[in-house]
């Protein structure tokens, strides 16, 4: 055997190993680069309700107490209430049927996200209370929260981790520098770069939508050219249809790209295999979404809990948030008119405005013109039109199940679905692109080059521009009424046990963490009722005793006359008019302490002096 010589291995080190190893690592340092100047320049606490929810969700599952939500609609209190009045074998006692004075399941949120922040809970162990120190204030002035920066490095690893999946997707499907272009425009999207910071379940689900296409085009590459036997295209349908269900479970209306991938397994799967590989998909996707949909039905009677009434939010019959405030909805008038009238009017927006920038970027151009391009290879072709079959599917999702989280965060929010088609769009984009460059006749070879870092720069430049003057604020305040020093502050002065409602249940639940109830639709009783309880009193009297109230700007910034005025003299818009602007004290109500610090910006109501101490 031949010993190496020390010339062998300077010359291996130097010439095989050393330009790769310095390449690797030169790309390392430039991507951690990138990483730490966007936080430092563009992290934000967490903005929306449905990050601060899943969030509270994952924490409360990894301190073992199951999935059980702090933030408390008042929709969820009615589908708990009334099915454990019908059903008293579910489980429930019959004394606290609305099961607020024990742990309140969660009905809004699908399993997948929170399980995932629960094990990164574990994993991190992160510090709630409000951290003192150089990087998490400015000026002894509170600056970023703990728990929401380590959401989103871990979502950036995850969005790390999405661009070298598009790299070797790429590669498959076209070729290396596609892919490489790929992979760097991928890393440059700063519509993606966005969500790693908000704290929503959008990454996790790119990853999977990705895989998913992966699966994809490896059982229709093994239906023509067979490699793992027999065996090999069951096991990549049982992977499929496992990725579509732990889709579902991150979204639920991910779920439905069921329909496309049964379509595309009837067009380009082995003829002999395919009734088999069908059934296989649709067998391991109802063996995934199954016992959560069982567990659904069994708290609450509907197989996607309070999620599953977003197709009547934002209609006519019940507008903006009123559906979930609603401690009895009328669903007596639910029709098909006002449904189509939603579809018909989100399409549009759809069309107008979302489709032009599906990659998140111009690059989307490319791929809508290269539509008309017939690719040389089979598996691009192919995938092209599982794209192709999607993108209405989940455009109709997206279109019904607009709500107003939409409207809150118009491209930030987990109901927007287009976003998981960038990945291949920017691929399928930059295949044209490079199809096209072919064609043009370049005097000197360099030039190409010029002309791929021009594409380059261009499509960076949203990235470049977060970096120029005005910096970001990493706090929301007061753009958003979300502050938590102030929030822990006045929870810390409730018991666990106790009950809040808020206009803002979410973050008192995820930066408080307390139980906290969403404000109901009225203040007061009114004679209009007919029967039906709407109000504060419909929780407090009858429920769970409401020892605080807390109202932030999310209320207080109102429209006057829309949502003050015409909501009646009994509506939240006449208490706040009574008790800040008339300092009033309203007639009835139970909670008539007031915590004048931050108004009139924040009104805190208790039943007693809390923040003094005592008792």
């Amino acid at each position: 055997m031949r010993i190496p010589l020390p010339q062998d291995l300077i010359h291996f080190l130097d010439v095989a190993v050393g330009p790769r190893v310095f390449r690797i690592g030169l790309s390392v340092l430039a991507v951690v680069a990138l990483t730490s100047l966007y936080d430092w320049r563009a992290f934000r606490n967490m903005t929306t309700q449905e990050a601060m929810d899943s969030a509270q969700v994952g924490r409360n599952l990894a301190q073992g107490k199951g999935f059980r939500t702090s933030f408390i609609r008042p929709l969820s209190i009615f589908l708990v209430r009334n099915h454990n009045q019908q059903n008293p074998t579910a489980g429930s006692n019959a004394s606290d049927p609305a099961r607020l004075n024990g742990t309140h399941p969660d009905l809004a949120n699908a399993p997948v996200y929170p399980v995932v922040l629960a094990g990164l809970t574990k994993v991190l162990p992160f510090h709630y209370p409000v951290s003192r120190g150089p990087f998490w204030t400015c000026n002894g002035v509170f600056w970023r929260y703990e728990p929401d920066f380590l959401i989103a490095l871990f979502n950036q690893l995850l969005f790390l981790g999405l661009v070298v999946s598009v790299f070797f997707l790429a590669r498959r499907l076209f070729d290396g520098p596609v892919a490489w272009v790929s992979a760097v425009l991928m890393l440059g999207g700063e519509l993606y770069w966005r969500f790693t910071v908000s704290g929503l379940s959008t990454i996790l689900l790119l990853v999977i939508f990705l895989g998913l296409a992966w699966g994809l085009v490896l059982i229709e590459e093994e239906s023509d050219k067979p490699k793992w036997g027999r065996k090999g295209s069951f096991l990549l349908a049982g992977v499929i249809g496992a990725l579509v269900g732990l889709g579902g479970l991150t979204r639920y209306g991910f779920a439905w790209l069921l329909l496309p991938v049964v379509v595309y397994l009837v067009l380009f799967s082995n003829p002999q295999q395919r009734g088999a590989l069908i059934l296989t998909v649709l067998g391991v996707f109802a063996a995934v979404m199954g016992p959560w949909i069982a567990r659904n039905l069994w708290v609450s009677g509907t197989p996607f809990g309070t999620a599953g009434y977003a197709v009547l939010e934002g209609t006519t019959l019940f507008p903006e948030t009123r559906l979930l405030r609603s401690l009895d909805p009328d669903f007596s008038r639910v029709a098909v008119a006002p449904l189509w009238a939603k579809l018909t009017a989100n399409t549009r927006e759809i069309v107008e405005n979302a489709l032009p920038k599906l990659g998140g970027t111009w690059v989307s151009a490319f791929f809508l013109v290269g539509l008309l391009v017939n690719f040389h290879k089979p598996s691009t072709r192919r995938l092209r039109y599982f794209l192709l079959m999607s993108l209405p599917v989940l455009a109709v999702v997206q279109a019904l199940g607009r709500t107003a989280l939409s409207e809150a965060s118009p491209e930030i929010n987990s109901e927007n679905y287009l976003v998981l088609f960038g990945p291949l769009v920017l691929v399928y984009g930059i295949g044209l692109f490079f199809l096209l460059l072919d064609q043009v006749e370049l005097q000197v070879l360099q030039m190409r080059y010029v002309v791929i870092g021009l594409f380059g720069v261009i499509a960076w430049l949203p990235l470049f521009l977060v970096f120029l003057p005005p910096r970001t604020m990493p706090v929301a305040y007061p753009e958003k009424p979300y502050l938590p020093p102030v929030i822990q502050e006045l929870s810390a002065s409730m018991k666990e046990n106790e009950l809040m409602m808020s206009d803002i249940p979410w973050a008192v639940a995820w930066y408080g963490q307390r139980e906290c109830v969403w404000l109901t639709l009225q203040c007061m009783p009114t004679a209009k009722d007919r029967g039906r309880r709407e109000d504060f009193f419909s929780i407090n009297d009858y429920i769970k005793p409401i020892q605080a109230l807390y109202l932030t700007t999310e209320s207080m910034d109102s429209k006057f006359v829309s949502q003050w005025v015409q909501a009646g003299e009994q509506s939240w818009g006449s208490f706040i008019a009574q008790t800040c602007l008339m300092s009033k004290e309203p007639v009835g109500f139970p909670l008539r302490k007031a915590r004048g610090d931050w108004f009139p910006y924040q009104l805190f109501l208790s039943d007693w002096e809390r923040w003094k101490g005592g008792r």
